[in-house]
């Protein structure tokens, strides 16, 4: 995938994210919500930035699978229960994302929810990918 990222001059700095990303390639990947579900299917991680890891490898997990990688996401948004502690924690969350995920940030939106299908449930990410390879290649 060939990729720019765009950040007017005349937007506020991005942190952790990008305004926009052109994306060309021959394949987009759609990624279904991601919590921190183990393969059990059961939560995992009492704190927010445990299931942060969590969401974020399951992510990634997938996108692995159907031939990505981190630098392949163009768009990411981002659920939460709780905006007030995502703004708080968002230090060690953009951490928990580089060391995952990189620095070649995709467009990203964070969301605030009531909640989500499983209750216990704090964070929940879904988003998609341009690659332009085949799996396997």
């Amino acid at each position: 995938m060939t990729t720019e990222r765009v950040n007017p001059p005349e937007l506020s700095p991005p942190i952790g994210f990008s305004h926009a990303v052109v994306a060309t390639g021959e394949r987009i990947v759609f990624l279904a919500g991601q919590t921190a579900l183990d393969a059990d299917g059961k939560i995992v991680g009492e704190s927010l930035p445990e299931q942060f890891t969590r969401a974020l490898t399951n992510l990634l997990a997938a996108l692995t699978a159907a031939g990505g990688a981190a630098s392949d996401l163009a768009r990411v948004t981002v659920y939460v229960t709780d905006v007030a502690a995502y703004r708080e924690q968002a230090g060690e969350l953009g951490a928990i994302w580089r060391e995952l995920a990189g620095r070649d940030y995709p467009a990203m939106a964070v969301v605030g929810i009531v909640r989500l299908w499983d209750e216990q449930a704090l964070v929940e990410m879904d988003g998609f990918a341009v690659l332009d390879r085949e799996p396997g290649q």
